[in-house]
């Protein structure tokens, strides 16, 4: 079943046009098929009842992208990250993965080795009973000892990981793929599932001291847990 999308503007608002679009962007290709409603918030009384935020929000399934409690109702202009009156295209990905609810979760990477060894410890410990979260790479290699002990300090075991194939993945159950590279060439996958592409730096790749080094997984690590806890939000 397809998820309830919905956009509520005020007139006037100029981030309206690019918000929409990016909407039915996403939306079509993560829920094809399925109509984009977009609602026009016409005065402050509307507002009052409807607990609008500011133009523009995206409700998806009657939740906003940003959760629960986002502010008194306004007929402003909403800001999302960095100041852009545009929701980012992750966030929108993120709820609407939640609503889609996946039962295989796989994120891809090129040696499976940090990004992606990290978004399976913690979407394990964030996905609810019942869903699967798998790693794998197209040129497996090893798992960071870093990855391992910035999971830890989370309290997420991962020193049973180990690098995987994509080929491991071909013939399993995957409905969901998620790919995290960002200066390299990402894994192609060829099945039949619903895909986003959040692409996040490669902390392997950073240089320096030992501290400056995890602190760049650290980084990643928490950037990762900040959008699979929307995916598997309750």
């Amino acid at each position: 079943m397809s998820p309830s999308i919905e956009v509520l503007v005020t007139p006037g608002c100029p981030h309206v046009d690019d918000a929409i679009a990016r909407v039915r962007e996403v939306a079509s290709r993560l829920a094809p098929g399925f109509d984009v409603r977009v609602t026009t918030v016409q005065d402050a009384d509307m507002a009052v009842a409807l607990e609008f935020p500011g133009s523009p929000t995206v409700l998806v399934d009657g939740v906003d992208l940003e959760g629960a409690a986002i502010g008194p109702p306004s007929c402003a202009c909403r800001l999302y990250e960095d100041g852009s009156g545009v929701p980012p295209t992750w966030l929108i990905e993120a709820r609407l993965l939640r609503a889609l609810a996946p039962k295989h979760v796989l994120f891809l990477c090129v040696a499976n080795s940090a990004r992606s060894q990290m978004a399976e410890g913690v979407g394990r410990a964030l996905a609810p009973r019942g869903v699967r979260v798998s790693s794998a790479g197209s040129e497996p290699s090893r798992v960071r000892p870093q990855a391992v002990e910035v999971l830890a300090e989370v309290g997420i075991d991962a020193t049973g990981h180990r690098s995987r194939s994509l080929d491991e993945f071909i013939d399993k159950d995957v409905d969901c793929v998620i790919t995290l590279c960002a200066e390299e060439n990402c894994p192609v996958w060829l099945g039949d599932a619903w895909r986003v592409h959040w692409a996040l730096p490669d902390p392997a790749a950073a240089t320096g001291s030992e501290e400056h080094v995890l602190d760049s997984f650290r980084r990643v690590r928490d950037e990762i847990r900040r959008r699979l806890e929307i995916v598997f939000s309750s």
